[in-house]
């Protein structure tokens, strides 16, 4: 591709996608198609001879964007997959034409100094001081792998890297946590049954009594704990557990204390409501995910640590192929040596480029305007004889159930599978299901700047709508 083919095609795209996040909102949000007709249409083998570009960007047109799900379209409240900003969205397409991989200090010097600068705004506003650190992920998963090891070697006294884990160790947490801990539990070492899963309160909150019973257990049985791992602002509900209470008890028990706030770091933002994460700098690593409610494009997940000098002792090994003898002062500074990634895309970019262009206050301001929205379809299914909010929201997910009398908990969960379905197939919201205590809930999550309070009415009036109905005839 000669470089006015690639501007010509750059143009045409830039010009497409400009038109698609304008028009947005008039498009379904969820494609209604099968898988099977999916696979038929990339069903081909691999190509031997060049296409035109034309010929490409049609087939996608034709075979990729409209079965997209529009996580740009106001209405899309599931998964924590906010609409990215348009600066973002530059930003990955400036990263990906430089190709600056961050993993190696030649490969990228100012693009290592841009991501370093963007942890530390990240570690400021999680309240670390100087001689924090940390490292941008491909997203929470890798974070709290990253966090869990952090633990593992300073509990082990940095031995556990060398020799593996020898004997039980356990880790502890709340029911409410993500499945990333369980998979970080199994990646360390300590196994998923060295995984103690806690139950929470009325406000999804680890039970502090439940924490200490457990911890007296395992000593008791010679099980040493290793750390904590606490919610800064749970998947299904924004839960934040009492993070300067865990404090006290992991200094007691001298544990790592990891706190999990890759949805809730968002909240750090807010104007409206400081002080929710109260206790976060007290942590010694934190996970906080941009691309959530930083609303940077993926993937963007951050693992910040209290003490940079733990991720050297953790991943220092430093081969003589990336050795750069002549760096006397170290000035150089190397991800590869203070993180797990190797290759490691040129993910700061685009979340430098949000804050530069949005700033700090207007993202905030972003951010309240969706616990606003939360609080709206918290305050109408309050309101409403047949439905029931699980908890008042503390950030933006928000869970509700529908529950006329009469229907058994197997009924109501697969009315709420049907009725989420339905609302998915009409292309206007895309909202999920969860289980809390046992029963099944909708789970409604805006972290979309495009999202409006008309739109969680309008989404009310339509669960309503579609409850009643699925109810009548089955």
């Amino acid at each position: 591709m000669d470089p006015q083919e690639f501007r010509e095609a750059g143009h045409r795209i830039v010009d497409h996608l400009a038109d698609y996040l304008e028009q947005v909102e008039e498009r379904p949000l969820f494609a209604n198609v099968e898988p099977r007709v999916l696979r038929e249409l990339f069903d081909e083998p691999l190509p031997q001879e060049p296409s035109s570009i034309h010929s490409v960007l049609l087939e996608l047109n034709e075979k990729l964007l409209p079965y997209c799900t529009q996580v740009n379209h106001p209405g899309y409240f599931g998964l924590i997959t906010p609409s990215p900003t348009p600066v973002g969205i530059l930003g990955d397409f400036i990263a990906s034409a430089l190709n600056q991989n961050l993993g190696a200090y030649s490969i990228g010097p100012s693009a290592v100094a841009m991501e370093r600068r963007t942890v530390r705004w990240l570690t400021d506003l999680a309240g670390y001081g100087p001689d924090a650190g940390g490292n941008l992920t491909s997203g929470g998963m890798m974070a709290n792998f990253v966090g869990l090891k952090l633990a593992r070697d300073w509990a082990s006294g940095d031995r556990a890297q060398h020799e593996g884990v020898r004997g039980p160790w356990a880790a502890y947490t709340s029911e409410e946590r993500h499945v990333s801990v369980d998979k970080a539990a199994d990646a360390v070492g300590i196994g998923r049954e060295g995984l103690r899963v806690l139950p929470t309160d009325e406000h999804f909150e680890i039970r502090l009594e439940s924490l200490e019973a457990a911890l007296t257990e395992d000593r008791q049985k010679g099980i040493r704990p290793m750390a904590i791992i606490a919610m800064g602002g749970s998947t299904n509900t924004g839960a934040v557990d009492p993070l300067p209470k865990l404090r006290k008890i992991a200094d007691r028990e001298k544990l790592w204390l990891h706190v999990d706030a890759a949805y809730g770091g968002g909240m750090l933002l807010s104007q409206k409501h400081p002080g929710v994460l109260e206790g976060l700098k007290l942590a010694d690593s934190v996970v906080m995910d941009p691309h959530k409610w930083f609303y940077a494009p993926l993937d963007a997940g951050a693992i910040l640590v209290k003490d940079a000098a733990r991720l050297t002792r953790s991943f220092g090994i430093q081969p003589a192929y990336l050795t750069d003898p002549l760096d006397k002062e170290s000035e150089r500074y190397n991800y590869y040596v203070h993180s797990f990634e190797q290759s490691r895309r040129f993910r700061s970019l685009k979340v430098w480029m949000g804050f530069k262009r949005y700033g700090a206050r207007e993202m905030g301001r972003w951010i309240d305007a969706n616990v606003d929205q939360a609080l709206r379809l918290y305050e109408r299914a309050s309101a409403h004889p047949d439905f029931e909010p699980a908890v008042k929201p503390r950030m933006s997910a928000v869970c509700l159930r529908y529950h006329p009398a009469g229907l058994g908990e197997d009924r109501l969960a697969r009315l709420h599978a049907q009725v989420a379905r339905r609302i998915e197939q009409g292309g206007r919201f895309w909202i999920s299901t969860t289980l809390l205590k046992g029963k099944t809930w909708f789970r409604v999550n805006p972290v979309n700047f495009r999202t409006r309070p008309e739109h969680l009415d309008e989404l009310f009036v339509l669960l309503a709508r579609e409850c009643s109905a699925v109810l009548k005839s089955s």
